[in-house]
C-alpha cells in the first residue's frame, strides 16, 4: 500500500496569509542558543533583577486569596482595578486618562494588532519611522496595509519629512490610516523624539486627518530618570497610546493596554473578545498585587540602572573595536543601539561571518518594509552581561573586517 504525502493547504489560504512571515528576531533564536554563542539579537528584559522569591509569594497570595476569581473568565475590557492602577503608572509621563478609556490586552503587541484590525483595509497606508519595530511590520503586512517610512535623525522623526510623506501619499490617492511611532528609545534605533518635535508631529497629523499610534513599552526606562511627556497628552483624541508591563515588570504575564477615545475603546473590546474572550484574569490580579504592594517605581529604576551600565559597555566596545566609518546611536534609555556600517556593506553577509565568529545580531533590513537598512544592524544590550557585550562587539567587528 502506497501512502501518499500529506496534502498542502497553502494554496487555500487567504491572500493576507502571505503577509505573515517568520520574525527575523525569532529566526536567530535557535542560533543564539548554541554553546559559546553571544547574542546581541533579542531584546529581552533582564529578569534576574526581579526579587523572584517575593514575586513567587505574591503570586501564591493571589491564588490563595482570590483563586476562584483569578482562574475564571473575566471582563473583556479588563479588571476595573487594574485600569485604575494603569492610570497611576501613566501619570509618570503626564497622561491623565479616564480608566474607561483603557482596554487591557495580552501585551502591547495585541493592542497594535487590534488597532490595525479595526482601522486598516487592504491597501491602506500606515506611516512608520524608518527603521521601525519588526513586530509592527508583521502586523501591518498581515492585514495587507502598505507601509511608508519617514526618516529619523538624532532627534527622532523629521516633522518636515513626515509632512512630505503625507503630501506625497495623498497626491497619489492613498488612504493614510495612522502614523505608528515608538517615540521613546525606539526599537530598533534607541532614538527618542525630542520634546520640541512632538508638538509639531501631533499638529501635522491632526491637520492632515492622520491618527497617531504611540507605542511606548520603554518610556519609563530612562537611564537618568528623565521622562518625556507622552504624545497622548498633546492630543488625547487623535493619539492612541499603547503601554505594557513586559519591560517594566515581566513579559511572561502578557499584560498590556491601549488608551483610546471611549467610542473606539468599546470597539477594541469587541475585537479583543473575538480573539481572546478576555485577558488573563490571573495575570491582571498579579499585576494589581505588584502595583499595590511592591516598590514598582524602585524596580523600574533598578532595571534602568542595569541597562544603563550595559549600554555604556556596548558603546565603549563599539568605539574601541568598530572599523572606521561606522556610526551608532547613543541611547539614553531602553534596550537598543543602532549601528550603521560604511555604505555598500551588506549586513546579511556580515551575519554569516558573525555566526562563524560566535556572535549573532539582527540585520537592519528586518526593520524596514521597503528593503532599506542593508548596511545597518541592531544591537540589543538588555540581557547579556557587560563582559559578554564587549566580547560580542569585538567578535562582530572582526566579522565585519573579514568580509
Amino acid at each position: 500500500m502506497t501512502i501518499s504525502a500529506a496534502p498542502s493547504h497553502t494554496h487555500r489560504m487567504a491572500r493576507r496569509a502571505a503577509g505573515f512571515q517568520p520574525s527575523p528576531v525569532r529566526a536567530v533564536f535557535d542560533i543564539s542558543m548554541r554553546p559559546g554563542m553571544i547574542s546581541l539579537a533579542g531584546g529581552n528584559p533582564y529578569l534576574p533583577v526581579l526579587p523572584i522569591g517575593e514575586i513567587a509569594a505574591m503570586v501564591g497570595d493571589v491564588v490563595e486569596r482570590r483563586g476562584l476569581e483569578a482562574l475564571q473568565y473575566g471582563s473583556g475590557a479588563g479588571t476595573e482595578e487594574l485600569q485604575a492602577l494603569i492610570c497611576q503608572v501613566m501619570e509618570l509621563e503626564g497622561i491623565s486618562s479616564a480608566s474607561q478609556n483603557i482596554q487591557i490586552t495580552a501585551g502591547s503587541q495585541m493592542a497594535l494588532e487590534l488597532v490595525t484590525k479595526l482601522f486598516c483595509d487592504p491597501g491602506d497606508v500606515v506611516i512608520a519611522e524608518g527603521p521601525t519595530y519588526v513586530g509592527a511590520l508583521g502586523v501591518f503586512e498581515g492585514f495587507q496595509a502598505e507601509v511608508a517610512h519617514v526618516t529619523m535623525d538624532a532627534e527622532g522623526v523629521d516633522p518636515d519629512g513626515l509632512q512630505d510623506v503625507i503630501s506625497r501619499l495623498k497626491a497619489a490617492g492613498k488612504t493614510i490610516k495612522f502614523f505608528y511611532t515608538t517615540p521613546n528609545f525606539n526599537n530598533p534605533s534607541g532614538i527618542s523624539l525630542s520634546v520640541e518635535r512632538r508638538q509639531r508631529v501631533v499638529d501635522i497629523c491632526r491637520a492632515e486627518g492622520v491618527l497617531i499610534v504611540e507605542d511606548n513599552p520603554y518610556g519609563l526606562l530612562s537611564f537618568d530618570g528623565t521622562l518625556r511627556p507622552a504624545m497622548h497628552t498633546l492630543d488625547p483624541e487623535n493619539v492612541f497610546y499603547l503601554g505594557s508591563f513586559s519591560k517594566i515588570f515581566a513579559p511572561g504575564l502578557r499584560v498590556g493596554w491601549i488608551v483610546a477615545p471611549e467610542d473606539v475603546r468599546g470597539r477594541l473590546q469587541i475585537a479583543a473578545e473575538a480573539t481572546t474572550i478576555c485577558p488573563s484574569v490571573l495575570s491582571q490580579l498579579v499585576v494589581e498585587q505588584y502595583i499595590n504592594s511592591f516598590d514598582w517605581r524602585g524596580q523600574i529604576a533598578a532595571y534602568a540602572a542595569v541597562y544603563a551600565e550595559r549600554c555604556q559597555a556596548t558603546l565603549n566596545a563599539l568605539a574601541a573595536h568598530m572599523p572606521g566609518g561606522t556610526q551608532w546611536t547613543t541611547p539614553t534609555g531602553g534596550f537598543f543601539t543602532w549601528v550603521t556600517l560604511p555604505e555598500g556593506t551588506d549586513t546579511g553577509r556580515v551575519l554569516a561571518a558573525a555566526i562563524d565568529a560566535g556572535v549573532v545580531f539582527v540585520p537592519g533590513s528586518a526593520f524596514y518594509a521597503d528593503g532599506g537598512g542593508q548596511n545597518q544592524l541592531r544591537i540589543a544590550f538588555s540581557y547579556a552581561p557587560a563582559g559578554q557585550l564587549e566580547e560580542g562587539v569585538k567578535r562582530l567587528a572582526a566579522a565585519i573586517r573579514s568580509i
